[in-house]
C-alpha cells in the first residue's frame, strides 16, 4: 500500500515537489518539504535520477591548516557527482576522503625489521601503511547513489593527488582537512573550480554521511570526533581508531599483517603523491623520527593520531563493519571504538565477517543503503529496531546478537600447567593444579620460524615454543571478546619480544591460530615508557590478544602457544634468548559464553 501511495503521488505532483507519504523518524526535517524529491519503494529510495546528465564538478576546497609550511592553506581536491534535480531541489551528500585516489609510490623502502631489539638503559624511562590499497573505483558510490537521489563526494586528502599540504598520517591536519569539505557543503568553508571562482553548495541540504574502507575509513572516525555540523552519520569499514595500535602493540614495534617494515613514516611517503612532493620531506624525516621505533612507546605523535578519546564529541550515527581474519586493521580497532561508542551511547549497528581486510558480503550493501536512507533522508525503515551486531559464522550463516562482545561472555580463567614427560607442553584447565610443584619450562627465541610452523604437533618437545592445551571440548565453545594472557618469567637478556597465540587443535592435531597478541617485556608498566628489565629475574608479563568471536568445535582442543619473536609481525632479532617460565604462577583468560562452566565435564 505504501509503494502504491507513493508511485500514485510521483504521477499527479510535478518533478520539484515532495511527497507527505513518507514514513519519516523526524531526524530530518528538509524531507517533508517540497526541496525533496524521491521514490520510496519497499523501504528505500529507488533511481529516479539518471547518470547520464548528473553534474559533475572538479573543485577545490579550502582547509584551516597548513601542513606543508607555506604559509598557505592546504587545498583538498574533491569530485561532485551529484543528480540533474529541478531547481530547489537538495540532496543529501556521501563522502569518501581517500590519501590512495592518486595511487602509490611503490618506490618507497620499507624498514629492515631484521635487527636487534634496543634495550632502554637502567635505570630506563623511555620516551613517553597504512592499510594499503589500490586506486580506489571512482564509480561504485556514484552509479549506485546518484540516481537514488544522494550527492556523491570523492575527496584526495592532503599531500596527495591533486591536493595541496603533507600527507600526515591521520593526525588533526588531516582530519581538519578532510572535515573543510563538510564546512563547504554547510556554507562555512570556501570551494573554488578551476578557473579560480568561487563556487557554492547550495544544491546540498548539507546532511553529509561518511563511508569508506580502510585508510579511507579511518578519517571518518576522526572527522567524527570533531562534532562537525552537518556529519549525520558515518560507515566505517575495516577502519582504524587509534593509529598505535596499527603500528604497535603494547610496546612492540609490530607491523600490519603483509607489510613487515611499514610505519607511519612509510605510509605518508607512500602517498605524498602531490606536485613538487618534496616540499614535505621535512615533515616526513620529522615523522620518522617521532614515531620512535626505537622503544615503541606511545608518545606524544601517538595520541595525535588516536580518536578513542574524542568518541565523546561524536554526534553522527555509526554503522559499523569488519572481518574478523582481519590482520590489517586488526580486530583491537573495531572492538576498542565500539566499545568508546557503547560507553557514550551513540547510535550505531556492527556487521563482522568471516572475511578479512575488505567489506561485508551478504546483505551488506542492503544494509548500508537503508542506513543512509535512514540517516540522510529521515525514513522509517525499521533499521534501528533491528538488533545492533550482526555476526557472520564459521559456516558462513549470519545471526544476530543483542550486542557485542556477546552478552553471556564471562571472564574464564584457565591455568597453565607443565608436563613433566614434556618439557615445552603442559595443560590448559579452569582450576590451578594443587600440590604442583613450581618447574619451570623454557624456550628459545627463534625469529627466522613462522608461528605455523612452532604451533604444528603440540603434544611433541620444542625449543622454540612453549603450548598449553585443554582437554577435549565437550561442547561447542563460543569466545566473544578479548583474549589475554598473563605469565611469569625470565628472560636471559635486557630485551625481548613476546608473543602469544591462540591456536584450536582438532581431533588430527591440526593448528589453527585463531588469534595472537604481542608485548615489549620493557612495557612491563604500560605503553607509555619502557623501564629496563633485569636479565634472569622474574616478571608477571600480563597482555591482550586480537579480539575475536569465534566458536571452539567439540571435540577439539583449545591450546595457548608461547614464543619470543613472531616473524610476520615483529622486529627479528638476532635467535637465542631465552625465557624461563613457571606455569603454575601463569594463566590464560578468555572471555566464554557461559563461563568456565563449559569447561567442566
Amino acid at each position: 500500500m505504501l509503494s502504491f501511495l507513493l508511485l500514485l503521488s510521483l504521477f499527479i505532483q510535478p518533478a520539484s515537489s515532495a511527497t507527505n507519504d513518507f514514513l519519516l523518524n523526524g531526524t530530518i526535517l528538509e524531507t517533508n518539504s517540497s526541496s525533496t524529491y524521491i521514490h520510496v519503494d519497499e523501504g528505500v529510495t529507488q533511481p529516479v535520477y539518471s547518470t547520464e546528465d548528473a553534474i559533475i564538478e572538479e573543485l577545490m576546497v579550502e582547509t584551516t591548516v597548513d601542513s606543508d609550511g607555506t604559509g598557505e592553506k592546504d587545498l583538498v581536491s574533491i569530485r561532485v557527482m551529484r543528480p540533474n534535480t529541478e531547481e530547489g531541489i537538495q540532496v543529501p551528500v556521501i563522502y569518501e576522503m581517500s590519501p590512495y585516489r592518486a595511487g602509490l609510490d611503490w618506490s618507497v623502502p620499507f624498514f629492515d625489521v631484521d635487527v636487534e631489539l634496543n634495550p632502554v638503559p637502567h635505570p630506563g624511562n623511555g620516551r613517553g601503511r597504512g592499510p594499503n590499497a589500490g586506486p580506489q573505483n571512482l564509480g561504485n558510490l556514484g552509479n549506485y547513489y546518484v540516481p537514488r537521489g544522494y550527492a556523491v563526494v570523492l575527496g584526495e586528502s592532503i599531500g596527495s593527488g591533486a591536493a595541496m599540504g603533507c600527507p600526515t598520517t591521520g593526525d588533526y591536519q588531516e582530519i581538519l582537512g578532510t572535515k573543510a569539505v563538510i564546512d563547504w557543503l554547510n556554507g562555512s568553508a570556501r570551494a573554488f573550480n578551476e578557473e579560480g571562482e568561487e563556487v557554492y553548495a547550495d544544491w546540498t541540504t548539507g546532511n553529509v554521511g561518511m563511508i569508506g574502507a580502510s585508510y579511507n575509513g579511518t578519517l571518518p572516525n576522526g572527522v567524527a570526533t570533531t562534532g562537525v555540523e552537518g556529519l549525520k552519520t558515518i560507515v566505517p569499514i575495516v577502519a582504524i581508531s587509534n593509529w598505535y595500535d596499527y603500528f604497535r602493540a603494547n610496546g612492540a614495534v609490530v607491523a600490519p599483517g603483509g607489510y613487515q617494515g611499514e610505519d607511519a613514516s612509510i605510509l605518508a611517503r607512500f602517498v605524498a603523491t602531490r606536485d613538487n612532493a618534496d616540499i614535505c620531506a621535512p615533515f616526513l624525516e620529522q615523522m620518522e623520527e617521532d614515531e620512535d621505533r626505537i622503544t615503541g612507546d606511545y608518545n606524544a605523535f601517538w595520541a595525535e593520531r588516536n580518536y578513542l578519546p574524542g568518541v565523546k564529541n561524536i554526534e553522527a550515527s555509526v554503522l559499523l563493519a569488519h572481518g574478523l581474519n582481519d590482520w590489517n586493521v586488526k580486530t583491537k580497532q573495531f572492538a576498542q571504538w565500539w566499545e568508546a561508542l557503547d560507553e557514550h551511547d551513540v547510535n550505531r549497528k556492527l556487521w563482522l565477517h568471516q572475511g578479512g581486510h575488505s567489506a561485508p558480503g551478504g546483505g551488506w550493501q542492503q544494509e548500508q543503503h537503508r542506513w543512509f536512507d535512514y540517516w540522510l533522508y529521515g525514513l522509517e525503515n525499521g533499521i534501528m529496531d533491528e538488533e545492533m551486531v550482526n555476526i557472520q559464522r564459521e559456516n558462513r550463516t549470519w545471526v544476530e546478537q543483542e550486542n557485542w562482545p556477546h552478552v553471556d561472555a564471562k571472564t574464564t580463567t584457565l591455568y597453565l600447567s607443565g608436563d613433566d614427560e614434556r618439557s615445552g607442553a603442559g595443560t590448559l584447565s579452569n582450576a590451578p593444579v594443587p600440590n604442583r610443584p613450581h618447574d619451570r619450562q623454557s624456550l628459545k627465541d627463534d625469529p627466522q620460524t613462522r608461528a605455523n610452523t612452532l604451533v604444528a604437533e603440540p603434544d611433541s618437545d620444542h625449543p622454540n615454543r612453549l603450548v598449553y592445551t585443554t582437554d577435549v571440548l565437550q561442547q561447542d565453545t563460543h569466545m566473544s571478546g578479548t583474549p589475554e594472557v598473563s605469565i611469569r618469567t625470565s628472560i636471559d637478556e635486557p630485551v625481548a619480544n613476546l608473543t602469544a597465540l591462540l591456536v584450536e587443535y582438532d581431533e588430527y592435531d591440526a593448528a589453527k591460530i585463531i588469534t595472537r597478541g604481542w608485548m615489549d617485556p620493557q612495557n612491563i608498566h604500560g605503553e607509555e615508557r619502557s623501564v629496563s628489565i633485569v636479565p634472569g629475574r622474574d616478571y608477571t608479563f600480563e597482555w591482550d590478544m586480537q579480539p575475536h568471536d569465534y566458536v571452539f568445535k567439540e571435540g577439539n582442543r583449545i591450546g595457548v602457544v608461547l614464543i619470543a619473536s613472531d616473524y610476520d609481525y615483529t622486529i627479528r632479532p638476532t635467535g637465542g634468548t631465552e625465557l624461563s617460565l613457571l606455569p603454575t604462577r601463569s594463566k590464560l583468560i578468555l572471555p566464554i559464553v557461559g563461563g568456565k562452566e563449559v569447561f567442566n565435564d
